[in-house]
């Protein structure tokens, strides 16, 4: 546990980890966020630095985690010129949770190499209360000798961690599960929501779904939210109509036609239009019940 361990985006997910792996003896030694009220108050609580620049992130680390929203944040802390994570990289260890476009990260992972540091994907499928508590699923991919020599660190932060190959792949991996989960929760928020039109007990036709093929992980930990129209965020619309964009392209790019995912993301699009961007995907839901869809959306 000598690595020096930095955090950089530290939003629900990325300050749980940091807090798991201060729970379990590591170092957090530095972490970082756009919003740096955010960071100093998380540095406070850990003990660690609260740095303006993520030049000082690398610098103080020996290994850093990033955990950032999207695309261009990712390009954007892996500058090539002006503030960057690649000034002073040599011999560091990068280990990019976020969920990006699975080219980003390969590109990503050349400029890091390039600096003289290493790159692991770690990209995940588990929420904030897996990631306080070490329950993360992790899927791993990049550099072998790098993942190697972090994979006891991985393994305190999850149940279950899983190598998938080269750079880009844990990514594409990652890209399928949330489209398959995001088309699952589409289609449970329509039958609950035809259900609900159809005067039908919606908690017997969710203990019916469980006990037949409609039954999935998503009727667990969305069915309820769904019906009570309790969309608490722990993955949110706006991540789910990005990560949804991402599968799609990937379909494109290899001539594979996917009409599920394409509704799916126009549902997610449509949350976002409506201002319910915030919401849990459980709230793909408010689409869905008659008396629920948004007056700003017109009908169909």
């Amino acid at each position: 546990m000598s690595d020096k361990i930095g955090f950089v985006g530290v939003g629900r997910m990325g300050a749980n980890m940091a807090r798991r792996l201060k729970d379990v003896g590591y170092t957090v030694s530095a972490v970082y966020d756009v919003d740096h009220a955010r960071a100093r108050e998380l540095a406070a609580e850990l003990g660690a630095m609260a740095p303006e620049k993520l030049a000082a992130v690398t610098a103080a680390s020996d290994v850093i985690v990033t955990v950032v929203t999207d695309d261009a944040a990712m390009h954007a802390i892996y500058a090539t010129s002006g503030d960057s994570l690649l000034t002073g990289a040599k011999g560091k260890i990068f280990i990019n949770a976020a969920t990006i476009t699975p080219n980003v990260h390969v590109a990503v992972d050349k400029l890091i190499v390039a600096a003289g540091g290493t790159a692991v994907e770690a990209c995940m499928a588990s929420s904030i209360p897996q990631a306080r508590n070490g329950e993360l699923y992790l899927m791993c991919a990049g550099d072998e000798g790098a993942y190697a020599h972090v994979k006891p660190m991985l393994e305190k932060m999850s149940s279950s961690l899983r190598w998938i190959g080269g750079p880009g792949k844990a990514a594409q991996v990652k890209a399928l599960v949330n489209m398959l989960m995001n088309i699952n929760t589409a289609g449970l928020a329509e039958a609950l929501g035809l259900g609900d039109a159809l005067g039908l007990d919606l908690t017997m036709l969710r203990e019916v779904f469980s006990q037949t093929g409609a039954g999935s992980r998503v009727l667990v930990t969305d069915g309820e939210d769904m019906q009570n129209r309790e969309h608490e965020t722990y993955f949110s619309a706006a991540h789910a109509a990005k990560d949804s964009g991402i599968a799609f392209e990937l379909g494109h790019e290899a001539g594979v036609i996917m009409p599920l995912a394409a509704a799916t993301k126009s549902q997610y699009d449509l949350m976002v239009e409506a201002g319910l961007g915030d919401l849990d995907k459980s709230g793909i839901a408010e689409l869905t019940f008659n008396d629920r869809r948004p007056v700003n959306l017109a009908d169909g």
